[in-house]
């Protein structure tokens, strides 16, 4: 029995989506566990590319079930123009999916609440999409959310989602954001989708505990990163849920007991979206021409995404947050023209050098990176699928991150598609993955 986590070693976008699916046959079941459509998975297969926002990248395969565990903030409007998208491409989406009682239901009211941190004046804003994902997980905490158990019970629900609709609109009004909400539109909009999503609503814990007791194997999938994460990441640049491994037992609630193995995805170098410290970022030509040759563009927002070089402090950190010892590094050939590449090897803060990561974004703005600069290839690596044909000098880059991260580099991609990845043989990735 294998039952692996995938997960994103920086700060999102890292190719979750392209590994998942790669996996996916290998795996009985496949379980989102954080996060909300703000998140982007985009899967290319063959000319057809597929932007998966709450629906786990495993329903591209026929005959695998693909869960939305508890842990997430479903909007069932969005969900189900994702799932028309799929039945479009032959995907009987519908069928292959189960989503838990226990996930939270987000509103077109949260998105009105999300205004406030975003743009009413004197407030820090974060760089969210603008999805209602953080005030969703506001309300969960807060223990005024509305979850699908809920959204099922028809006379609970619409006396409870307009009480909420209230709440949000009187926090908006006080910010001075007054933008019209239709309570009893929206309930009766919600109740109707309710009936459909039905079918698909279950005790989605008692479902995965059960398949692993009958020897079913479980692949969980990440959202964002891990220097995302509401605990561990760059507070308060952050989401709002646990997307580190920790938050794949408690957004499923499957035991950590049960967990085989961690895999960490990291690019080749560094992106941001949003605000927040971002040490190595390239604010020069190179960072656009990385910008444009990895099409360094959000799947959900359109938004350009920071770029900048690797940064081993922070993979170094992720490693030991989640404990993998083997990550998935992507976009390789996206270094293919450059002559140098400078990798990050440590920060100077306040003249003082550190290999940790600072606990305070006060602390990381003020962080020098220290780099050491590699010689480029200056030849294509599109495609390769055979570690002995990259050029000597990628694979010297790659030895390299290896080396100043203490993780191996088991997997390597060179492309968006399925086929153009180097898995290493005889490496701990081959191993669990096997």
């Amino acid at each position: 029995m294998s039952n692996l986590i995938i997960l994103g070693a920086q700060w999102g976008d890292e190719g979750k989506g392209k590994l998942v699916d790669i996996l996916a046959d290998r795996f009985d079941y496949i379980v989102r566990y954080q996060g909300g459509n703000n998140a982007g998975h985009t899967i290319w297969i063959g000319e057809r590319k597929f932007v998966l926002r709450l629906v786990p990248s495993g329903i591209l395969h026929p005959g695998k079930t693909a869960v939305i565990g508890n842990g997430l903030v479903v909007d069932p409007i969005g969900l189900f123009e994702e799932v028309e998208s799929l039945n479009a491409a032959g995907i009987d989406a519908e069928k292959q999916l189960r989503i838990s009682n226990r996930a939270q239901v987000l509103f077109p009211s949260h998105r009105l609440v999300e205004k406030i941190s975003e743009m009413a004046p004197g407030r820090t804003p974060i760089g969210t999409t603008l999805k209602g994902i953080g005030p969703c997980y506001e309300d969960k905490i807060g223990r005024r959310g509305i979850r699908m158990a809920d959204l099922l019970d028809r006379s609970y629900f619409r006396e409870t989602v307009k009480a909420l609709i209230a709440d949000h609109q009187t926090r908006a009004r006080a910010f001075g954001i007054d933008d019209a909400i239709d309570a009893d539109d929206i309930a009766d909009r919600y109740a109707e989708a309710a009936e459909r999503m039905r079918p698909m609503i279950c005790d989605t814990s008692a479902l995965l505990n059960q398949a692993m007791r009958d020897g079913k194997n479980l692949l969980f999938e990440g959202a964002q990163g891990t220097m995302l994460d509401i605990d561990h990441g760059t507070y308060p640049f952050v989401t709002s849920s646990s997307s580190s491994a920790g938050g794949a037992c408690t957004g499923t609630g499957v035991p950590p007991t049960k967990i085989t193995a961690v895999i960490g995805i990291s690019k080749t170098y560094t992106t941001r979206v949003g605000g927040g410290p971002f040490p190595t970022e390239a604010l020069d030509a190179a960072g656009d021409e990385i910008r444009n040759r990895g099409h360094e563009f959000g799947s959900v927002t359109g938004r350009p995404r920071r770029c900048g070089w690797f940064d081993t402090p922070v993979l170094r950190y992720s490693a030991a947050i989640n404990g993998f010892e083997t990550m998935v590094v992507t976009k390789l050939d996206v270094l293919d023209d450059l002559d140098e590449i400078p990798v990050c090897v440590a920060y100077s803060i306040d003249g003082k050098v550190t290999l940790d990561m600072p606990a305070t974004v006060r602390e990381l703005a003020k962080a020098e990176p220290i780099y050491e600069t590699l010689p480029g290839w200056k030849s294509s690596t599109v495609g390769i699928s055979d570690w002995d044909q990259l050029p000597a000098a990628a694979k010297r880059y790659v030895e390299f991150l290896e080396a100043k991260t203490g993780v191996e580099a088991g997997c390597v991609s060179t492309g968006p598609e399925r086929t153009q990845t180097i898995v290493r043989a005889g490496s701990k990735f081959a191993k669990i993955t096997g």
